[in-house]
């Protein structure tokens, strides 16, 4: 075997040194297609040697706890990357021969393997092992014209071709099945980087996917002509609204003896001078922009230093539009009040006109709703914002955007 992997090796790096630009495109896709087939092989070879490697305790036996950590050492995995691994690994060794059969030719993807497998697996325990047999060849044949995802969708109903004289009864039994893995598998990784971000990962069952659709869903999409944000920024934008409601509603639970709420540390002089960062309690760094936008929110709670530290003040309910005050904002407002966008009252931040650290008030002439997305285009934009004559909010648009720069207003919420 290891003079064939050599081989196959020398092969592949032969393949690298080739000038694509010189093929025409038929061959590119034919070459595109017998790289795909190699790469399944490939991962056949790689999941048998996993556990037959398993099988014989080789990870132990080296001094790693289990055979996941022992590779996610050797092969410079991520510890989820080794124990789904091992676990692919054990379900192919138990599928049946078709399976490994279709995957060693190069004929299904690693994943799709788990999809008939776990659906085979099904099928024999309702079914029986004829039925399993025949769902091979079926799902070995669909697996040539759809991927993973909708391979699954379709194997929910496998039975009305392999066994339809049980099929109602075992929809009912695979449902159950799938509902079962996915209370199994479901979760969330918050992994820390570097810069402070946080990278979210992770996997939900169908409630909270549902749950999770129809708070975000209704605030993906753009917020008008100017709002240049990729499909991925704006769910983020929106998860992040998300939250602020949550915070903003009053309900959650206490976290360490105090109302649940964000933090952030900033002295007062660099905060006027537009210097420095703030400082989050999660240990993350915010620009002085972010902190004095963050510092409108009632749900963010800034706490201000003077120059030898001590505190100035940590979220003053006089600062706050909160209350009658904000009601009276909503009433005036009706929701986001940026030109164009329909957000409602309850995705809002109170915007202080003239920024609190700059000796703006805090009263219903110095403040305007808007929404997540606007409040940080009216912080880091070149937009400003009014109240116009007859007290409503209006927008002066920069002048390489309208050179006139005509106000501008939010109809929207008005005619509603």
């Amino acid at each position: 075997m290891i003079d064939a992997l050599a081989q196959a090796e020398s092969a592949v790096a032969a393949c690298l040194d080739r000038a694509t630009w010189a093929a025409d495109e038929q061959d590119l896709v034919t070459a595109l297609d017998v790289a795909h087939r190699l790469e399944q092989r490939v991962a056949a070879i790689k999941l048998t040697l996993v556990r037959e490697l398993d099988g014989r305790g080789t990870a132990t036996a080296q001094g790693a706890s289990s055979t996941a950590v022992w590779l996610r050492d050797r092969l410079r995995l991520g510890v989820g990357a080794a124990r789904r691994l091992v676990e692919l690994a054990a379900t192919l060794d138990a599928a049946p021969v078709g399976v490994r059969d279709a995957l060693a030719g190069g004929a299904v993807t690693v994943e799709q393997v788990r999809v008939i497998a776990e659906t085979v697996d099904t099928v024999q325990s309702v079914a029986g092992a004829a039925a399993a047999d025949k769902a091979v060849g079926v799902l070995v044949d669909w697996a040539a014209q759809f991927d993973a995802a909708l391979l699954r969708r379709l194997g929910t109903r496998i039975l009305d071709h392999v066994a339809p004289e049980v099929a109602d009864a075992a929809a009912q039994a695979a449902l159950r099945a799938e509902e079962s893995r996915a209370a199994r598998d479901r979760h969330v990784t918050l992994s820390e980087q570097p810069d402070g971000r946080l990278r979210l990962t992770g996997s939900l069952d169908t409630e909270a996917a549902a749950l999770l659709r129809a708070a975000i869903d209704p605030l993906t999409a753009p917020a008008g002509p100017d709002d240049t944000r990729t499909p991925g920024q704006r769910r983020h934008d929106a998860l992040a609204d998300v939250c602020r409601l949550a915070l903003r509603t009053g309900e959650l639970p206490d976290h360490g003896g105090d109302p649940t709420q964000l933090v952030v540390t900033t002295t007062y002089d660099m905060l006027r001078q537009h210097l420095d960062t703030g400082t989050l309690d999660t240990g993350g760094h915010l620009t002085p922009e972010a902190v004095r936008r963050l510092a409108c929110d009632a749900a963010i709670l800034p706490a201000v230093l003077g120059s030898t530290g001590q505190v100035l003040d940590v979220g003053r309910q006089r600062r706050l539009i909160t209350g009658p005050l904000r009601r009276a904002l909503v009433l005036r407002d009706g929701g986001c009040a940026f030109p164009g966008c329909d957000r409602p009252p309850r995705w809002c931040d109170a915007h202080h006109i003239q920024h609190w650290a700059d000796g703006g008030d805090t009263s219903l002439a110095n403040a305007v709703l808007l929404c997540g997305h606007h409040h940080r285009h009216i912080h880091h934009g070149d937009w400003t914002v009014r109240l116009g004559g007859d007290g409503h909010p209006e927008f002066i648009p920069p002048a390489w955007l309208d050179p006139d720069q005509l106000p501008r207003r939010n109809h929207y919420h008005r005619r509603r």
